[in-house]
């Protein structure tokens, strides 16, 4: 982080982190169901400073160690634009000096150059937004770049000094075989990540990607397949050197996505821009949806939050659960029991013996985590907890 951030500390030790969203993309890909939209450049200009005034508002002065600018596609914004935000966070918060500040990326608008800038703003991170190796597969899936823009945009990546890469790789995609998606996870190994995001294509109803599916003839490969897939692609990143610590991330040592872990570790966030969500307190609350509506909102003085809840404790106790049984390290009952005041091992300890004897869950040395096997049945398993 640039000497603009203030090193700090809260009194229970935990930091928060900021979620910026930004939802303009210059084009909507077929399987996406995130709040997006197109790009409107005098839109972008009024919601950036609606953004910049919601943070500034809700500043507190609280320690923060993490800055995520997630979309949509965030790297529409201007260098300047993101610099501009992070000063805007650091003067509404205590912002660490080693805060790590993601910023996600499609290969298509990458260049050293504007990488250079993004660094030179406080951008410690890029997540770039590969999804596949394979043109055919990127065609099938709306994206506009193609599997040299995606290596180049890599290569130009680096070449900026940013020492901190992230890729999204998707598996389980329309036609894509077994020996596809194996391709596409050696191609992103040998441009050597420090982190891979590894999804399964998830369908949502009104993605256009169903349509197209319905049109062009094109079928996912059985369950089975998807699972051979993601158990594959594990076993090839660990023998490559990454330690898988979440149900669909790995990373080299180091390099975990310090942001992420405050959703998986009962951690505590807060979201600025349209539909972001945020966490604290035991509350949970999201900001109104429709881009337009938030800037009028902001612009006039009116709250954008909505949903606000208050979560009881049994409630909070299940979230933590959930989340935490998606790391590797899974989770410690005794702790969970002792922050919620209910007996965990109590309360769950028959439904997690039935996964220990399916071979799902492992109950060693105080905690609870998955296996590799409960991992591929996690949704299934995790609902337990609700």
């Amino acid at each position: 982080m640039p000497d603009r951030a203030r090193a700090g500390r809260s009194v229970s030790g935990g930091r928060l982190g900021l979620y910026l969203h930004i939802p303009f993309c210059s084009s909507i890909c077929h399987y996406c169901n995130f709040n997006r939209g197109l790009f409107d450049y005098g839109l972008q200009r009024r919601y950036v400073e609606a953004l910049r005034a919601e943070i500034a508002l809700a500043g507190d002065g609280s320690p923060v160690d993490t800055i995520f600018f997630g979309g949509g596609t965030p790297s529409l914004l201007d260098a300047s634009d993101v610099m501009v935000l992070i000063d805007t966070c650091c003067d509404a918060f205590d912002v660490a000096a080693d805060s790590e500040v993601t910023l996600e990326m499609n290969p298509e608008s990458v260049s050293s150059a504007f990488v250079a800038d993004l660094l030179e703003a406080g951008v410690t991170r890029i997540s770039l937004g590969v999804q596949s190796f394979d043109d055919r597969e990127l065609a099938r899936l709306g994206r506009r770049h193609d599997a040299v823009g995606a290596r180049a945009a890599a290569t130009a990546i680096r070449s900026a000094g940013c020492d901190n890469l992230s890729f999204d790789l998707m598996l389980w995609l329309p036609e894509q075989t077994r020996a596809d998606a194996a391709a596409s996870v050696e191609a992103a190994i040998a441009l050597a990540p420090d982190h891979l995001s590894l999804y399964l294509l998830e369908l949502y109803p009104n993605a256009p990607l169903r349509e197209e599916m319905a049109r062009a003839g094109w079928s996912l490969a059985p369950d089975e397949d998807a699972a051979a897939m993601y158990l594959d692609a594990l076993d090839r990143t660990d023998a490559a050197g990454y330690s898988q610590y979440e149900i669909s991330n790995v990373a080299c040592p180091g390099r975990r996505s310090r942001h992420n872990l405050k959703y998986w570790e009962d951690g505590e966030w807060l979201g600025f821009g349209c539909g972001a969500h945020s966490t604290r307190n035991g509350a949970r609350w999201r900001n109104v949806a429709e881009t337009a509506r938030y800037v009028a909102a902001v612009t006039s003085g009116h709250a954008v939050a909505e949903g606000r809840r208050v979560q009881t404790m049994d409630e909070q106790l299940g979230d933590a659960l959930i989340t935490g049984l998606r790391l590797s390290d899974g989770v410690d009952p005794s702790a969970l029991g002792r922050r919620y005041g209910i007996d965990v091992r109590a309360r769950f300890g028959r439904d997690v013996q039935s996964f220990i004897d399916a071979g799902w869950l492992v109950d060693a040395a105080g905690r609870w985590r998955l296996t590799r096997s409960g991992m591929l049945v996690s949704n299934e398993l995790l609902g337990t907890f609700v």
